[in-house]
């Protein structure tokens, strides 16, 4: 079973740098947001941690901002923050929001593979800029399929119970850390909740670089 994010290293080859850790759901728009914009943020590259924000609103006893009153407010304020950082226009999938189990599980087994990364991009990618729905298999394994992970492989993780058992596990595990939502980033032992609080947290991994070299 692959170990919670932070009781592995994060984002430091060498220890030069403090460990960083991107917490993120592949339904969250904000999540897509940051996630096009951590790489040229943070001196080096964070890890990607999947986690089921269904089971942190169920810990929370929250519930998702799309199906509220603040449904309208949000969707204008993404757009509006994609054209602020040059990304495409935001194409909403329909349903929004949809079940993100299957893709969650997929982004795990992409963690154990290696391509955690470049499946979680592109299925962003795949979401916000061109409207896919992450919610049908097909789509979720086509998307495996440009990044090299054997769809048939793919397809027999997502159901065993070691995936199963890591994604609840890093969920569980982000909860206890102060993760209420997504994206966050776990800079040190410090949360930073929000696509606007991105910059704080390169900021934060910048200054304690600086301060350990």
């Amino acid at each position: 079973m692959t170990r919670p994010a932070s009781s592995r290293r994060g984002g430091s080859s060498e220890g030069s740098s403090i460990p960083v850790v991107f917490y993120f759901d592949l339904g969250s728009p904000y999540a897509y947001l940051a996630a096009e914009r951590i790489g040229r943020l943070f001196p080096e590259p964070p890890l990607w941690q999947p986690i089921l924000l269904g089971g942190l609103f169920k810990r929370l006893g929250t519930g998702s901002w799309a199906l509220g009153d603040a449904r309208a407010t949000n969707v204008a304020e993404i757009e509006r923050r994609a054209r602020a950082y040059g990304l495409p226009p935001v194409v909403w999938p329909k349903p929004f929001p949809g079940n993100t189990l299957f893709a969650m599980r997929a982004a795990t087994h992409a963690l154990e593979a290696g391509a955690v990364e470049a499946f979680a991009l592109t299925a962003f990618r795949e979401a916000f800029a061109s409207g896919r729905d992450l919610s049908s298999p097909a789509d979720v394994l086509r998307v495996a399929a440009g990044c090299g992970l054997a769809p048939g492989d793919l397809r027999a993780a997502v159901e065993s119970p070691a995936v199963k058992d890591a994604l609840h596990a890093a969920t569980e595990h982000a909860g206890d850390l102060g993760v209420r939502g997504v994206p966050s980033l776990l800079v040190g032992s410090t949360i930073y909740f929000g696509d606007d609080r991105l910059d704080a947290a390169a900021a934060a991994a910048k200054r304690h670089g600086r301060e350990r070299s």
